[in-house]
């Protein structure tokens, strides 16, 4: 689904990029130096050295790409947007203090109005550094009015956005059911508290609703110290028949090898947030494991409190460690985890991820002539090893641009920074903390202590 209830402006019915680098994140096709790329009611509908503007693409509207490198938008496949407010404040917490805080301190200080400038501007952030598509995975302890007010900010942003609902209470059938009535298709995920937070028997129902509901499940997993992950917890969910390609895991830390097998078995999905999980202790991240157990992994940003919120820093960051290990893993791969394999963790891999004629045109451009990456002579290897949220030039969703030369378009970012820093300010207040980055919150105890 895409959202945005405010159209920054009319989507021409044909538009022509002429002349930029097109890296297609395409695995069966190749990239061109030089290329033309014809978007026609919102689709790709032909990509070639070049499109005859009085031919093919006769009547299209006509973008310079000269100078720009051409892609797929991004897909971040999970992140916690509602902290936005607080971004930074944890870059020197642990998991358990981001725990207490996050989980504990602030969020029974968020009324709906606070979800939703934080959804609004976390959802514009990602739009403006490229991600098209973001699955937004709500965990904010709260009422179906936060909910509710949640899902208002991703509609008022012009993107492609995901609702990955974890809702509270001891059941969730009625709020579930009530939200995906809002959000038919491929616009509600269910966030499962899964079994780091609940028994199996709780997790096999939460699937169960899923199933019944037609929604796809995403599900945290990993190995941050003094958790559980002893218990051999996939092995259960195989055995409880909880595990399919409708299926996500988030980190995947220290999960031995022959449980990612069996995530493999099953056609389930994983994302990689490589800074948060290097930062907060969960162990290196598996970019390299999972796809030695046969899972091509995605990439997320997690939280904007202690990582910066760019697919660029994500992907730079996942493709640094893994060379620094031995994988002989290459910058193409890793512009294909940011694209084409986060959209088919996001059940979406006919529509978006790559330039494919017929797939929908979400697509960015990125100025290629900009001093810090000048010249360009290895586009992936420019994107994944000097690329930056300052070189998104342009961002195309379905066809329509939504941010052209440098600015997103129909957005009023003063009043909304205005709100924001007000929205927080007061939580920090209610919450008698501070917002400067100077409150170190207590440990919180895992699952079990």
């Amino acid at each position: 689904m895409v959202f945005g209830s405010a159209q920054p402006e009319v989507r021409p019915a044909r538009t022509l990029l002429r002349g930029g680098m097109v890296v297609t994140a395409d695995p069966t096709a190749g990239d061109l130096r030089q290329g033309d790329v014809l978007i026609e009611d919102g689709r790709i509908a032909a990509v070639a050295a070049a499109i005859d503007g009085t031919g093919t693409g006769a009547g299209a509207e006509i973008v310079d790409a000269t100078g720009k490198i051409v892609l797929p938008g991004f897909v971040d496949t999970h992140r916690h947007t509602w902290q936005t407010a607080f971004r930074g404040v944890g870059t020197d917490w642990t998991f358990g203090q981001y725990r207490a805080a996050m989980h504990g301190t602030l969020p029974r200080h968020y009324r709906p109005e606070d979800v939703y400038l934080a959804n609004r501007l976390g959802r514009l952030e990602a739009l403006s550094s490229g991600v098209t598509t973001m699955l937004d995975w709500y965990n904010c302890v709260a009422g179906p009015e936060h909910a509710d007010a949640a899902i208002q900010g991703l509609r008022e942003a012009p993107g492609r956005s995901l609702f990955c609902y974890c809702a509270p209470g001891p059941d969730i059938t009625a709020e579930i059911t009530r939200v995906r009535a809002q959000l038919p298709g491929d616009g509600m995920v269910l966030g499962l508290r899964g079994p780091l937070l609940t028994t199996m028997d709780t997790t096999a129902a939460e699937v169960a609703l899923a199933r019944e509901l037609g929604l796809r499940v995403s599900v945290h997993l990993h190995g941050a110290t003094g958790w559980p992950t002893g218990d051999r917890l996939v092995e259960g969910m195989r055995e409880r028949g909880l595990l399919d390609d409708r299926t996500t895991f988030v980190h995947c830390n220290g999960i031995p090898g022959d449980q990612l097998a069996m995530l493999a078995d099953a056609g389930c999905s994983a994302t990689v947030s490589p800074d948060v999980e290097l930062k907060m202790g969960f162990g290196w991240p598996e970019t390299g494991r999972l796809l030695a157990a046969g899972i091509r992994p995605s990439l997320s940003i997690d939280d904007c409190l202690s990582a910066g919120g760019d697919m660029f820093s994500t992907m730079r960051t996942a493709f640094s460690v893994q060379r620094g290990l031995g994988a002989g893993l290459t910058a193409r791969d890793f512009v294909e985890f940011a694209t084409v394999d986060g959209a088919r963790a996001c059940g979406l891999g006919d529509r978006i991820g790559s330039i494919t004629v017929g797939k929908d045109a979400d697509l960015i451009l990125l100025d290629a002539e900009d001093p810090s990456v000048f010249p360009v002579g290895y586009p992936a290897g420019t994107i994944v090893g000097a690329g930056h949220p300052g070189l998104v030039d342009s961002v195309f969703v379905a066809g329509q641009a939504v941010k052209r030369h440098g600015r997103l378009l129909g957005v009023d970012l003063p009043a909304l920074r205005a709100q924001v820093l007000e929205s927080r300010d007061r939580i920090a207040a209610a919450a008698g903390v501070a917002a400067d980055g100077s409150w170190t919150p207590q440990e919180a105890a895992p699952p079990g202590h």
